[in-house]
């Protein structure tokens, strides 16, 4: 009762905001609430086989299954909330959002085994700017969801790719291949890995980081992100 009271009282002298559409935040909600939470533009694709996501990687990659959380809208919730995640320093919104995905996924991670799970790694010098990666909160969220480990340093970006924006599709493939490389052959040999990252839009990045995981001994490998760019 004592610690509810001091709670209520330090909202009220420092109100928390959501990201998403930024009134304020009420006793257990976290950085994102109940309203936003129970409207977000859901895909449901992780009951589906033979989603969007899954044909986006077709002809570019092994998949085992792949799926995103959220559509992306431009100007929307999701549009809205990977800002704040990318640019605000706000990381834990993406560890919220992987750990109510998580939960969604429980049923389909344990049909497919998922042993380890991996997020797409940004450049020493994108993360020097940034202080952080925006996939390692998902990956987490997602790990402490399903009880699954996780692994933020398996993979390695070794070049530091332009931006993707604006590339055509074949461009988008040459400006990832050779980018990744697997750190430690011993912690994804013979594993299911689900490889996690922010936003798919082509698909190329996540193929490069299958391909290079595959390559490494990895007995199969699976896709999630945050969200799918369904334009693209």
């Amino acid at each position: 009762m004592r610690n509810s009271i001091f709670s209520d009282f330090i909202s009220l002298l420092f109100p928390r905001y959501c990201f998403s559409c930024k009134e304020q935040l009420y006793a257990g909600e976290e950085c994102i609430c109940l309203i936003c939470k129970h409207s977000l533009p859901k895909t449901n694709y992780h009951s589906e086989a033979q989603n969007p996501v899954m044909i986006k990687l077709y002809g570019k990659a092994p998949i085992a299954f792949a799926s995103s959380y959220l559509r992306f809208v431009k100007s929307g919730k999701t549009q809205r909330l990977l800002h704040q995640l990318k640019y605000h320093n706000q990381p834990e919104i993406g560890k919220v959002l992987g750990n109510w995905y998580g939960k969604d996924l429980d049923d389909t991670i344990q049909k497919h085994k998922i042993e380890l799970i991996v997020p797409v790694p940004l450049h020493k010098k994108k993360l020097k700017r940034r202080g952080y990666n925006q996939s390692d909160g998902f990956a987490i969220g997602i790990s402490e969801a399903l009880n699954v480990e996780v692994n933020c340093t398996a993979l390695k970006r070794v070049k530091e790719s332009e931006t993707q924006t604006k590339k055509s599709k074949l461009e988008r493939w040459e400006n990832v291949e050779d980018v990744f490389l697997v750190q430690n052959v011993d912690v994804i040999i013979n594993k299911h890995i689900m490889v996690v990252d922010d936003v798919i839009t082509t698909g190329s990045t996540l193929a490069s980081c299958a391909i290079e995981l595959l390559s490494k001994g990895a007995a199969s490998v699976s896709i999630v992100t945050i969200a799918v760019a369904e334009y693209s």
